[in-house]
């Protein structure tokens, strides 16, 4: 980390939006930002810098820590060095230090519970085991798993592991499915709510403009309370309301969508005034469901992993982990182990320092043997060894 500051004024190391919202730290500088910086500088303003260029991983917007690096070369900057840090054990700090070739020092103690840094070998079709591997290790070091994460690279695969996919079916009954299964596998309520408020509003016949907005934002429209209400019955009761993700989809899941909605509806047209679309035969057909739960087999044994987020290295930026699991690709960990000179490299270093206390670092079965000797060397420990080592009797 690097504090810069010009002519002796410190100021804040941020960006601010036209809301004044607090955006970006100074490695995510990009080209834009950068002109108006400099614009403010001709001007005569004082400029301060505050970030970490081995975090600049924006390279798409020409964010790339540079403009932080150079401008601490500039007469009149002075450059200081923040050297102490505050979230990571000993461990994660010392892989970090090698991977970016610095010095800095841990402020916190090595525990007494499992920690540090560690590497497993996966197959594309185990991912869902390690993670359940991985969802024990945090179990065993005391941490909680809701300040865990699986992190990927791409909002693809992070997507298809958090089940938020595309799911089966076509349409408002598409819509549905989605709602169950973020109910179901990732127990986001709130993300369900949402998408079955869009479904019961696109089987109406002529909606009020803006229905959506309305029954989903209760600060705005406090009036909205009890269509509210009955929409959030709706999605939280698997009995009466929305069917269970784990029902078969074309035979169970869908007859008991059908009935439930078409209540719904009616209830809504009663109370409300809201009058359900001629074609909802058509609009809550059951094409494209298939003759499977909308869960998985291996989904419905990971529910137990419901609460751990699974997210991209780029959401959790400037975030401090539990415990971190980065699913790498071969060229992400080739990346990762050759520094921060890369972007792609530099992705994996923000991955890594997210992590207080726990790592692990997800590496292709096929790419293992290659990888092993600079893995070890840099610092990681191999994971089936460590936990056969801490797992408690």
């Amino acid at each position: 980390m690097t504090m810069i500051e010009r002519s002796g004024f410190i100021h804040l190391p941020i960006l601010r939006d036209h809301l004044g919202n607090v955006t970006k730290p100074a490695q995510d500088i990009g080209t834009l930002h950068q002109a108006i910086l400099e614009q403010l500088i001709q001007a005569g303003a004082q400029i301060s810098l505050i970030g970490d260029p081995n975090q600049g991983i924006y390279e798409f917007a020409g964010a790339n820590g540079k403009f932080l690096t150079q401008y601490g070369q500039r007469p009149g900057v002075n450059g200081y060095g923040l050297t102490r840090n505050y979230r990571s054990v000993p461990a994660i700090l010392a892989l970090a230090n090698k991977l970016s070739i610095r010095t800095d020092i841990a402020d916190r103690h090595t525990p007494d519970t499992p920690h540090g840094a560690y590497f497993i070998a996966y197959k594309n079709a185990e991912r869902e085991q390690v993670i359940t591997a991985f969802h024990a290790a945090v179990v065993s070091a005391s941490l909680k798993i809701e300040r865990a994460a699986v992190l990927c690279r791409g909002r693809d695969l992070a997507d298809k592991l958090a089940g938020n996919d595309a799911p089966a079916g076509q349409g408002i009954v598409k819509i549905f499915a989605q709602a169950a299964i973020l109910r179901d596998k990732r127990q986001d309520y709130l993300g369900a709510f949402e998408s079955v408020a869009a479904g019961i509003v696109g089987l109406l016949g002529d909606p009020p403009q803006g229905l959506v907005a309305r029954i989903t934002q209760p600060a705005r429209y406090p009036d909205m309370k009890p269509l509210r209400r009955l929409i959030w019955g709706f999605t939280r009761n698997q009995d009466t309301g929305l069917p269970a993700a784990r029902l078969t989809a074309d035979t169970q899941w869908h007859p008991l969508l059908l009935g439930r909605t078409k209540t719904l509806l009616a209830v809504l047209d009663q109370k409300f005034g809201l009058k359900p679309a001629d074609n909802l035969g058509n609009k809550l057909a059951k094409k494209a469901l298939p003759s499977v739960p909308l869960m998985a087999g291996g989904d419905l044994a990971a529910e137990e992993d419901a609460c751990m987020r699974v997210d991209t290295v780029h959401q959790v930026k400037g975030e401090s982990l539990d415990a971190v699991l980065y699913l790498a690709t071969r060229e992400h960990v080739s990346s990762l182990l050759a520094g921060v000179d890369s972007e792609v490299g530099r992705i994996g270093y923000v991955a890594a320092t997210r992590a207080r206390n726990l790592l692990w670092l997800g590496v292709p079965a096929n790419a293992l043997a290659e990888f092993r000797p600079a893995l070890l060397a840099c610092g990681f420990q191999e994971a089936g060894v460590a936990v056969a080592v801490t797992e408690p009797a």
